[in-house]
C-alpha cells in the first residue's frame, strides 16, 4: 500500500512539473544555484586537498628540510634576525652526512632561476637545480625519456641537465629533447632526461614540470654559493623505521655543533617537515569551507522559500481534487505524502541540474587548465541529501495544510 501510494505521488508530482514548466523552472532555479555553490566549493577545496597531499608526498614524510627560513606560518622568530643567518651549505651537509647515525641519506640543492634556450626558443626564468647525486633517492620524481645523472657526470660536473615536460613542450614542442643542446647561463648543455608530467597542483605548484635540474659541480660553475640570498636547501631522509622527529633532533644538534653555536644560543637555520605545509593551509581550508556553506546556504534559502510558496500555490489549484479524494476515504497521510514528494522531487532535480553545471565546469577547466579536478560520489549525495533535506522542510507546510483540509469545504472552494 505504501508503495502504491508512493507511486501515485510520484504521478501527481510528474503531471504538475509537466503541466507548470515555468514555475517549475523558477522552483528550481534557487535550489540549483544553492547546490552549485556549496558543491562547487567543496570540489574546489578536494582538488586542492588532494593536489598539496601529493605534492607534500613527493617531498617525503620520512625527510626533514634544512633551510634558512621557517616553512612554517607561526613562529617567535622576526625576519630581520632570521635574515642575518647564513645560508645552508654544502659543509652543513657534510656534516650530516658524515655524523648522522639515523639519516639514510642526505642531499644538498641550490636553486636559481636562469634562461634555458634552444635556437630560437627561450624559456626565462627557470628553475635550475643544482644537486648533489643523493637528489633521486630522495625527491620522488619520474623520468619519462632519457636518464638519470650517473656518478661520473655528477663528480665531473658534466654540463648535462633534466628537464621538466613543461620546459620540453616550450623548448622543442612535440620533438625528443634528449640529446639536444641548450643554453643554461650561456653555458652549453645536454639533456639527458625528461620528468614526466605531473601537472598543475592545488597551490600553483607544478611538481618538476617547470624544474630544470643539473650536477651541483655543474651548477656551481653558475651560481654563485657565497650570495646570503642563496636559495639553499639541506634534505635528510630517515632510515627505516627512525621517527622523523628523531632524525630533526639529530639533525640539530649535529648542526648546532657543525656551526659552533653556544648552548644559550638559538639555531640559525630552521628544520623543516612537510607537514608544516598542509598544517598552514588548514584554517585557509576551513574558511573558505564555512564560506562555501554560507553563500550555499542563502541561495538555499531562497530557493527553499521560493519552493514553499509554489507548493502553497499547487495547494491552492488542487483544493478541489484533495476534498474529492479526502471524500473518496484518502486518508491524511497521502495527502501529505502526495505534497511532499512534489516538493522533494522539484528540489533533488534543482540539485542535480547544479551537480550537472558542476560536473561540466570541471570538464570545461579540465580541458583547458589540465587540473585534474573531479567531482567526487560523496559530493554527489551530498548534494542530493541536502536537495531532500531543503525539499521535505519546504513543503511540509503547504502539504500539512492540504492534509488536514476539511473535505466539504475544499469541494466547495473556488478562486
Amino acid at each position: 500500500m505504501f508503495f502504491r501510494l508512493l507511486k501515485e505521488g510520484f504521478i501527481f508530482a510528474g503531471n504538475s512539473i509537466i503541466v507548470n514548466k515555468l514555475r517549475t523552472f523558477l522552483s528550481l532555479f534557487g535550489i540549483t544555484i544553492g547546490i552549485f555553490s556549496i558543491i562547487s566549493v567543496f570540489t574546489v577545496l578536494d582538488w586542492m586537498e588532494k593536489s598539496i597531499h601529493d605534492s607534500i608526498s613527493s617531498l617525503g614524510d620520512n625527510v626533514i628540510y634544512v633551510n634558512k627560513w621557517p616553512w612554517g606560518l607561526n613562529t617567535n622568530l622576526q625576519w630581520w634576525d632570521i635574515i642575518k643567518w647564513p645560508v645552508v651549505s654544502k659543509d652543513d651537509y657534510q656534516a650530516v652526512l658524515n655524523r648522522s647515525t639515523k639519516a639514510a641519506t642526505a642531499c644538498f640543492t641550490v636553486t636559481q632561476p636562469e634562461p634555458i634556450k634552444y635556437r630560437k626558443n627561450l624559456a626565462s626564468d627557470i628553475n635550475v637545480w643544482a644537486v648533489t647525486p643523493e637528489f633521486d633517492n630522495i625527491r620522488s620524481f619520474e623520468i619519462e625519456k632519457g636518464r638519470y645523472f650517473s656518478p661520473e657526470e655528477s663528480a665531473s660536473g658534466k654540463n648535462v641537465a633534466i628537464v621538466g615536460a613543461v620546459i620540453a613542450e616550450r623548448l622543442f614542442d612535440k620533438a625528443d629533447p634528449v640529446g639536444k643542446q641548450v643554453t643554461i647561463s650561456g653555458k652549453r648543455t645536454e639533456i639527458i632526461g625528461v620528468f614526466k608530467k605531473e601537472g598543475t597542483g592545488g597551490i600553483g605548484d607544478n611538481g618538476m614540470d617547470e624544474q630544470t635540474v643539473v650536477p651541483f659541480n655543474f651548477g656551481k660553475t653558475f651560481i654563485n654559493m657565497k650570495n646570503m640570498f642563496l636559495n639553499a636547501t639541506l634534505m635528510v631522509k630517515a632510515k627505516e623505521g627512525v621517527p622523523v622527529q628523531e632524525l630533526s633532533d639529530e639533525a640539530t644538534m649535529i648542526l648546532r655543533a657543525s656551526r659552533r653555536l653556544q648552548p644559550n644560543e638559538i639555531e640559525n637555520f630552521s628544520v623543516n617537515r612537510a607537514s608544516l605545509i598542509s598544517q598552514s593551509f588548514n584554517g585557509v581550508f576551513a574558511g573558505i569551507n564555512i564560506g562555501g556553506w554560507v553563500i550555499g546556504g542563502f541561495a538555499i534559502l531562497v530557493g527553499g522559500f521560493g519552493i514553499a510558496n509554489i507548493m502553497f500555490v499547487s495547494v491552492r489549484e488542487r483544493t478541489n481534487i484533495i476534498g474529492i479524494q479526502k471524500a473518496l476515504g484518502a486518508k491524511k497521510f497521502f495527502i501529505l505524502q502526495q505534497f511532499l514528494v512534489e516538493s522533494v522531487l522539484l528540489s533533488v532535480i534543482g540539485g542535480l541540474l547544479g551537480v550537472l553545471m558542476i560536473f561540466i565546469a570541471t570538464l570545461v577547466i579540465n580541458y583547458l587548465y589540465d587540473l585534474n579536478m573531479y567531482l567526487t560520489v560523496s559530493n554527489m549525495f551530498l548534494a542530493v541529501f541536502i536537495s531532500g533535506l531543503i525539499g521535505i522542510v519546504a513543503g511540509y507546510a503547504p502539504a500539512n495544510a492540504a492534509a488536514k483540509m476539511n473535505p466539504v469545504e475544499a469541494i466547495g472552494f473556488s478562486f
